[in-house]
């Protein structure tokens, strides 16, 4: 068994977020960037899978050289190899694209990765690769079981769970339950260094989005108290000031 886990490199949540050129670019002096947390889940559900000789786990980012450390991180947490497809991750529509066009040529019986990624949250990359490569693509799954052929999957939905049976390849976006994430020991941080890490050259492709701008939200303003006793007043408040009522 073979598995593709795409992986992210993002901010650390602790990062504060500035912009330059106009706003329009992202910020990345003395930012601190982690594996996509998701991203995390989705691996340490492969290599579980993969355990006692199962299988393989091969990681994929799209992302130029300074993400190598992040890839690092993934392959001492327990996957096999890597691989970097060399481009700036511009938008889901050119990373899904690049991550298609490289499991087109590998023969992986599933691609797993994060439900989203916490910079910008679009939870699209998944569902564009299963369309890439014309396969099932199941969307932030909870629990996931693999008998060597058959996929059994469950998805909370409204009011209860969903449990979907697939075969063959299929691209599944995992979220929190699907496993617990596992953290690199010192042999794991030591082979890594080895591990194989290939770069691969983007491919061509129309871009078809552009950032305008990016906005901060705005600064939160001071807390007002009001007497339990003045419902009135506070309704005032809600109305006129906060505008919520």
């Amino acid at each position: 068994m073979k598995i593709l886990v795409c992986i992210s490199n993002v901010p650390d949540t602790t990062t504060k977020i500035t912009f330059t050129n106009d706003n329009t670019q992202f910020n990345t002096s003395g930012v601190q960037f982690i594996v996509n947390p998701y991203d995390e889940i989705a691996l340490s559900k492969a290599i579980e899978l993969c355990e006692g000789g199962k299988g393989t786990v091969t990681v994929i980012n799209v992302g130029e050289s300074a993400t190598e450390p992040t890839i690092r991180k993934a392959l001492a947490i327990g996957a096999d190899d890597a691989v970097r497809i060399d481009a700036a991750p511009r938008d889901a529509y050119f990373t899904a694209y690049q991550i298609a066009e490289y499991a087109k040529s590998n023969d992986f019986d599933m691609i797993l990765c994060g439900r989203e990624s916490i910079d910008y949250n679009g939870s699209q990359v998944a569902a564009m690769v299963g369309e890439f490569l014309d396969i099932p693509s199941i969307s932030i799954i909870k629990k996931l079981d693999y008998d060597g052929t058959t996929a059994t999957v469950e998805r909370e939905i409204e009011g209860g769970k969903e449990v979907i049976s697939v075969s063959g390849k299929f691209i599944a976006s995992c979220a929190e339950g699907t496993a617990e994430p596992k953290i690199p020991n010192m042999r794991g941080i030591m082979s890594a260094r080895t591990k194989p890490l290939q770069v691969v050259a983007a491919k061509e492709i129309a871009q078809l989005s552009k950032v305008q701008q990016f906005e901060t939200p705005p600064p939160r303003g001071t807390v007002k108290l009001v007497p339990a006793e003045e419902t009135a007043k506070l309704i005032d408040l809600l109305h006129q000031e906060a505008k919520v009522i």
